[in-house]
């Protein structure tokens, strides 16, 4: 169970755990330190003491409504003559309304500076509490009237009351005034209680959030910026010290980043009679440990905050990644210091070009920051590496993130880590500042047998833990190996370097130049992987695509011998709920396959359904070439989770480009396994995507869409989906969910649904004009070449186009373009000049005038500057916009370097199922 079950007092409450007696095992137990402090620790915000007095002063004037109405008033008269369900009188409750207004007016009764705060010893949250009437002689009375009240509020029907700032309260009462001392003892129990704690008052910067979230029934108390209230605790021995009070058998600490143990043991407070601590079990051959201070142009690697987003700094840093990509085999995991500056480095080489040259060498997987798609996304990325026809995955992370935190990348998911700078705290935020106070505090004083660490080495401690977690991710048990390269100046120190864990001191190497490091590094898995062979892969896509869509293989309809094609690790690496129970994927009608809901969205675009549902579209084929297989039905489920985009919400990027399917010549052939296959791949996709929206939705607002989806389905009216789907558009959370439904929208209604995205969200579904062919159209243009519709030639007009492009204009006589014969039948031998003129000639004829000079530009362009993308664009908006143009198309082969060829048959192959 999660920490702050045991740790959090109220959690355990609630939970009703009891510890009398138990072995408690705290694992990844670094966290613990955190944990323990946060639980014992509040922030009461304006909003807060706002919510409470609305809910209070709602209540009192119902109550006093109750009373007017009422014939008689005795002494003995109370609420719970009218209503049982409330046990405190109507004059409580006004003093509980006083109380709270009191403790609000106290708050903002310090003048606090906008750009900081104001700190007081722990003891002062007495004397601050004391002006609003809390004592320990009446914090009994006001925590039971507050319980009394926020659970008779909960239990009203009608218009919602938020009764948050009321537990808060009721909270913060029992973590303040915990213990009964006595009055003789209560002066020390006040200070023994406040020894570890801070009072911290600043301004409210959320105001201007929070305003606009503010119900409407809060009292204008609410509707003005305030003050908080922090009262922050700096040891964890605090937490550890009631644990221990519960009666508990055992405590059991483990982690392999807990070193220093001293330090870490006299923040804990309590005695640890044993200490354990072991080498790792790997053997020199096993392990490669290089620290990187220059890219391979020379450019010294920093994440320090002066050289972070220097544009030499993060290019060199990415060529660096790039070249280190073609060294370590199969699976790279890269580590950043945080998440904006994952973001900011990833899009600047989406820009500069690194990161295609990543993606080409190994596809790029990128840490989500919700729990949403992070399954979908480590699951594309443990395929990518099991598939034998790729070079492996990059996953890119952040330290102290979901992916460096307990997650196995055992064997070929993790052969290489590189962290690429040290994830420091913010060093102004106001709790490290007072953390490092405290700790400079303690340390002074020298306690005798108690060793406590100074402000600034508890500092460079968090950095250098979280370092340790990330490297932690690689060789995993006896039989593993990897590398491990730290791409930042800072790690040349010895003060770093002995920050490292025990097991990776002896291996660190340093070199003079970048050409050293991939020496040595290509050298070390070349005697590994001898030393060491990896079992060969077997090529299990369709099991693959079972594993991540659907857990339960027969509602997946996969036959076990496709599962067991895979080997145990690849099982165990994937069971995902085993490492992060958090991340517990929910389950939508497992046993029956698709849901009738997920069923909504598959059945949207309605025309021939037997066709094979392929998760490739025209701008996928070229960037990836011959990556895929038409052999492999659920292959492309980790293909389309890379993506040149870098963005990092895989899945829904996807969803954005459109429903990607591949269109085939089949002549009377029956419905095989693979469409089977590709129609639950789809099924899950829909599943997947109803629950996350069901996540971000209230039940309300889930169930008025799904109503919109089934009435879209039945009537084909756009405007009316668009109106119900409006709500997504309100909060820039669930702009993604937004532009999900771009899949499922109809092909004659894609290209307005983009152009109405844009407007509502700011950003497109990347609309393209073959979007808008129907499967009906694509249908059509499946007939064999000898049945597509004729163009007829004119000599007049093949002499005016060819004088204005000819063969010899377009390469100069020499062999840039394909001299290659067409396949459809031509004029017999007539020379590829004539050749070429007719097509030119057919082009103007069918296009005119304008349409054909773009394409004339388009193709002189391609002749200077080699972009095959751009001129692919051109061509394929231009002959698709109309069914006879699509013979056109083929035929415009002739003009592609050679090169190019391979991926315009690609392309050719996964738009209408022929090549030219």
């Amino acid at each position: 169970m999660p920490y702050n079950y045991l740790l959090d007092p109220k959690s355990r409450r609630a939970h009703n755990i009891e510890l009398k007696s138990a072995v408690v095992i705290f694992d990844e137990a670094h966290n613990v330190e955190k944990t323990c402090e946060e639980s014992t620790s509040f922030d009461l915000t304006p909003y807060d003491v706002a919510s409470a007095i609305s809910a209070v002063d709602r209540l009192l004037a119902e109550q006093a409504k109750e009373v007017s109405h009422g014939n008689t008033f005795t002494e003995d008269f109370n609420v719970e003559s009218l209503n049982s369900g409330l046990k405190v009188d109507i004059t409580t409750i006004a003093k509980i309304k006083q109380i709270l207004l009191d403790l609000e007016a106290a708050i903002d009764s310090y003048e606090v500076p906008s750009d900081k705060g104001i700190t007081k010893p722990g003891i002062f949250i007495f004397e601050l509490l004391e002006r609003a009437h809390l004592t320990y002689d009446s914090k009994t009375a006001v925590y039971e009237a507050l319980e009394q009240i926020s659970g008779y509020l909960a239990g009203q029907t009608g218009v919602f009351l938020n009764t948050n700032g009321l537990q808060k309260l009721s909270d913060i009462i029992q973590l303040v005034f915990c213990g009964e001392p006595s009055d003789k003892d209560r002066d020390l129990q006040m200070q023994t209680n406040t020894a570890h704690f801070k009072v911290h008052i600043h301004k409210d910067n959320s105001f201007n959030r929070k305003k606009q979230n503010t119900d409407v029934w809060a009292s204008t108390a609410s509707k003005k910026q305030g003050n908080i209230l922090s009262y922050w605790c700096f040891s964890p021995g605090f937490s550890m010290q009631e644990l221990v009070n519960q009666g508990v058998r055992s405590i059991i600490l483990t982690s392999g980043t807990l070193s220093p143990l001293s330090s870490f043991t006299s923040e804990m407070r309590i005695e640890f009679p044993v200490c354990l601590e072991n080498s790792h079990v790997i053997e020199r051959d096993q392990i490669f440990v290089s620290v990187i201070d220059r890219g391979p142009d020379g450019v010294q690697l920093s994440s320090a905050f002066d050289r972070r987003f220097i544009p030499e700094n993060m290019a060199s840093l990415g060529n660096t990644v790039a070249n280190l990509s073609r060294v370590v085999p199969h699976g790279l995991l890269v580590f950043f210091p945080s998440f904006p500056l994952m973001e900011k480095t990833l899009e600047f080489w989406r820009e500069n070009g690194q990161a295609d040259r990543i993606e080409n060498i190994k596809p790029m997987f990128v840490e989500p920051k919700g729990k949403g798609t992070f399954n979908e996304t480590i699951d594309g990325y443990y395929n990518k590496v099991n598939d034998p026809a790729s070079k492996g995955g990059s996953f890119f992370a952040v330290c102290r993130g979901k992916a460096s935190e307990g997650l196995d990348f055992a064997d070929t998911f993790g052969r290489g880590v590189i962290v690429t700078g040290l994830p420091f705290p913010p060093k102004m935020d106001p709790r490290v500042i007072l953390k490092m106070k405290f700790l400079d505090e303690l340390s002074c004083k020298k306690t005798p047998g108690l060793k406590y660490l100074s402000g600034n080495e508890w500092y460079k401690q968090q950095a250098y833990r979280a370092v340790n977690q990330a490297i932690g991710r690689v060789i995993r048990h006896k039989e593993d190996f990897g590398a491990i390269f730290l791409c930042d100046h800072r790690f040349k120190g010895s003060d770093a370097r002995a920050q490292l864990p025990s097991w990776v001191r002896p291996y660190v190497r340093l070199y003079d130049g970048f050409g050293n490091v991939v020496r040595d590094a290509s050298q070390f898995f070349r005697v590994a992987q001898k030393l060491r062979p990896v079992v060969e892969k077997k090529n299990s896509a369709a099991g693959s695509c079972g594993a991540v869509c659907q857990p339960d293989t027969q509602s997946s309809g996969l036959t076990s011998s496709l599962l067991s094609s895979q080997s145990s690790h690849t099982q165990k690496a994937k069971m995902l709920d085993s490492h992060l129970p958090s991340l517990k994927r929910r389950r939508l009608n497992e046993q029956s396959g698709a849901s009738g809901m997920a069923r909504i969205c598959i059945e949207y675009e309605c025309g021939v359904q037997d066709s094979p549902r392929r998760p490739v579209n025209l701008l996928d084929a070229l960037e990836r070439g011959n990556g895929c297989s038409d052999a492999a039905a659920g292959k492309d489920t980790a293909s389309h989770l890379s993506t040149r985009l870098i963005q990092f919400d895989k899945r829904m990027d996807d969803e954005m480009r459109g429903g990607k399917r591949k269109i085939k010549l089949v002549h009377e052939q029956k419905p095989s396994v693979l469409e089977d296959v590709s129609a639950e791949g789809k099924a899950s996709r829909a599943k997947i995507f109803l629950a996350d929206m069901k996540k971000s939705l209230s039940q309300v607002n889930f169930e008025r869409i799904v109503q919109a989806l089934q009435t879209y389905k039945k009537t084909d009216d756009l405007e009316a989906l668009l109106t119900d789907t409006a709500v997504l558009a309100e909060d820039t959370n669930t702009h993604s969910l937004l532009r999900g439904f771009y899949q499922f929208v109809r092909p004659h209604h894609k290209k307005k649904f983009d152009e109405r995205c844009v407007e509502l969200t700011g950003q497109g579904c990347g609309y393209k004009p073959d979007h808008s062919l129907s499967k009906d159209d694509k249908k059509t243009l499946m007939l064999p070449s000898d049945k597509q519709p004729a163009v007829a030639l004119s000599s007049s007009s093949a002499m005016s186009t060819c004088s204005q492009l000819s063969t010899e204009q377009l390469n100069k006589g020499g062999q840039h373009l394909s001299q290659k014969g067409l396949k459809e039948p031509q004029t017999g031998g007539a020379p590829k000049k004539e050749v070429h003129s007719a097509f030119l000639a057919d082009v103007k004829k069918a296009l005119g005038a304008q349409k054909s000079a773009q394409l004339f530009q388009a193709i002189h362009s391609y002749k200077q500057n080699d972009d095959y993308e751009k001129l692919v664009t051109t061509v394929v908006s231009l002959f698709t916009e109309r069914n006879e143009d699509f013979s056109l198309l083929l035929r415009f082969g002739v003009f592609i370097r050679p090169h190019h060829k391979k991926q315009y048959k690609e392309m050719l192959d996964a738009l209408i199922g022929q090549s030219c």
